[in-house]
């Protein structure tokens, strides 16, 4: 399944404007890093560049929705650091966090083996080699 990713600002989690967590969202990283490492390049180069960069993004990018995602990613898929907020910010005990992976990956290790029996079956060489007709 392809999943189309979108740089957007998350004024709800950011401190300013929402760019610095719209971009830990687009590369999957940790937002506290993120800041981090706009902060360092500012410093390092002096600023202006990294600041009117800032100042762009936050014109030019949309905000991200309000509910948090899209509604077709979130039918589908959980936020991968769902389990992290879970166990930091609501007080979920790490067991059930783990608990919670255990299920996800179990999940996905029996879509993996579907998708393998499929592909190695007779079923399927039949059906590529029609369809190559």
């Amino acid at each position: 399944m392809n999943t189309k990713r979108e740089l957007l600002r998350d004024p709800v989690r950011g401190k300013i404007a929402g760019v610095c967590a719209g971009l830990s969202d687009y590369f999957n990283m940790e937002l506290w890093l993120v800041r981090i490492l706009f902060v360092t390049a500012v410093l390092l180069t002096g600023g202006p560049l990294f600041v009117v960069a800032y100042i762009a993004a936050w014109f030019i990018l949309d905000k991200k929705p309000a509910n948090g995602q899209d509604k077709s990613y979130a039918n589908q898929h959980e936020d991968p650091l769902e389990v992290k907020f879970k166990v930091w910010q609501k007080g979920e005990p790490p067991r059930r966090a783990l608990q919670d992976l255990k299920d996800r990956l179990g999940r996905v290790d029996s879509r993996l083996q579907e998708m393998e029996r499929y592909v190695t079956s007779t079923e399927f060489t039949v059906s590529r080699e029609i369809n190559k007709l």
